[in-house]
């Protein structure tokens, strides 16, 4: 028996968070080694609690169970904000750079299957057990685990969604952990970093204070931060609307998210023509960068550990091996082919982000980079637009086969 039982409830749920995110800031802001490696802050006080959490488990100190029910409303108001900064002729400016990202990524998801497939075989687990450590976990996240997981359990095959949701867990602790240190090992090999290239609205993510006042370009008051405010809520409330209004009539699942950046996009491109609405991209920035790192905070915390323990053996493998796979492909084969470039560089690191865990790993491993070594305007419009909008075109059909043919 636990000697302490702590129930959160959603206040002090996001207390904790906001707290974690800011002792994860001051961390990174000073200790050298975090800075060095581009640890995103939401990963470093995530895991830092999560780590903690164990040990007290392990020792029947305590054991905290929290309410997370927030995250949805979080990176359903992050990928609104994304879609609000993608218009038409933007998205024109991506070019050709956008389709090879796009189509790297689609090579991708197919070789994640590939590798899952042959190491299921090598550690004597079902092939759609395999699976789930593939694209599903990989590339598909959490979201994907639950969804494609309960589909193969349908099939016959017992704890698949257990299994994707472990998987994706530990893809998503590679994914923040390894998109800076090989971004900045590119970038130093190749002497790539220029101070000359950043955006002013990309400059400053996670900095030293979240306060409004240390962005010189944010002029604020009541009236303009709600605007903003309600103008993304209502895209989140009519996203999610679509995305059950399509889910209930064909039975094809989409992601809330999804239905929420579709919005957001249509509404963008609707409001440049009218000019109804004036966005204010600094602000949204700002709430773009709070909304992400408590979601991130949130999700890296509230893993179980100690449930996952007994999943490792065959999981762990497979999921290591998909790391180094994404790593590799990341330098000999992304990189080059975009081009060997700070954009290139900084590309790579969002791809091993949402590659192994989420597009807000990819978003933060970006903005973690940039601090440093200088930020990209091509890098922050195609990886968003691939890995949360565009990249479901491959990625759906290409775990529907393999698990049509598996089964």
């Amino acid at each position: 028996m636990f000697l302490i039982l702590i129930n959160l409830n959603i206040i002090s749920t996001l207390v904790l968070t906001i707290m974690l995110f800011l002792i994860g800031t001051i961390i990174k802001n000073n200790v050298n080694f975090f800075n060095k490696f581009c640890i995103p802050a939401p990963v470093i006080g995530g895991l830092l609690f999560c780590i903690l959490n164990l040990f007290l488990r392990l020792f029947n100190i305590c054991t905290v169970t929290m309410n997370t029910s927030l995250m949805t409303y979080f990176i359903c108001f992050f990928f609104t904000i994304v879609g609000l900064g993608i218009s038409i002729s933007i998205v024109k400016k991506g070019g050709k750079q956008l389709i090879l990202y796009w189509i790297l990524c689609g090579v991708l998801s197919f070789c994640q299957n590939i590798l899952a497939i042959v190491l299921s075989k090598v550690t004597n687990i079902h092939p759609l057990i395999g699976l789930m450590c593939g694209t599903i976990s990989m590339e598909g996240g959490h979201g994907y685990a639950a969804a494609f997981g309960s589909t193969i359990e349908n099939i016959g095959i017992s704890n698949a969604s257990s299994v994707g949701i472990a998987a994706a867990t530990f893809g998503l602790m590679f994914a923040g952990l390894l998109g800076g240190p090989v971004s900045k090992f590119l970038i130093e090999k190749y002497n790539l970093n220029s101070y000359k290239s950043i955006p002013k609205p990309f400059k400053s993510t996670y900095t030293k204070s979240l306060s409004i006042t240390s962005n010189p370009y944010l002029k604020i008051d009541a009236f303009s931060f709600l605007e903003q405010v309600l103008i993304v809520l209502l895209c989140v409330s009519c996203g999610e609307f679509i995305a059950n209004i399509i889910s209930k009539s064909t039975n094809i699942i989409i992601p809330t998210i999804t239905g929420c950046m579709l919005v957001s996009v249509i509404f963008r491109n609707l409001n440049d023509k009218i000019n109804f609405f004036e966005l204010d991209f600094n602000l949204l920035h700002l709430l773009s960068e709070i909304s992400l790192g408590i979601f991130l905070t949130m999700a890296l915390m509230s893993i179980d550990l100690l449930k996952l323990s007994s999943l490792f053996g065959p999981i762990i493998i497979i999921v290591i091996s998909q790391a180094i796979f994404i790593v590799l492909f990341a330098i000999f084969v992304v990189f080059r082919a975009l081009g060997k470039n700070l954009d290139a560089a900084i590309m790579v690191s969002g791809l091993i982000g949402h590659g192994l865990g989420a597009t807000p790993i990819a978003l933060a491993n970006m903005n973690s980079v940039s601090e440093i070594y200088g930020s990209s305007e091509k890098a922050f419009l195609i990886v968003p637009l691939v890995a949360a909008f565009l990249l479901d075109v491959f990625t759906m059909p290409c775990i529907i086969f393999f698990i049509n043919i598996l089964s």
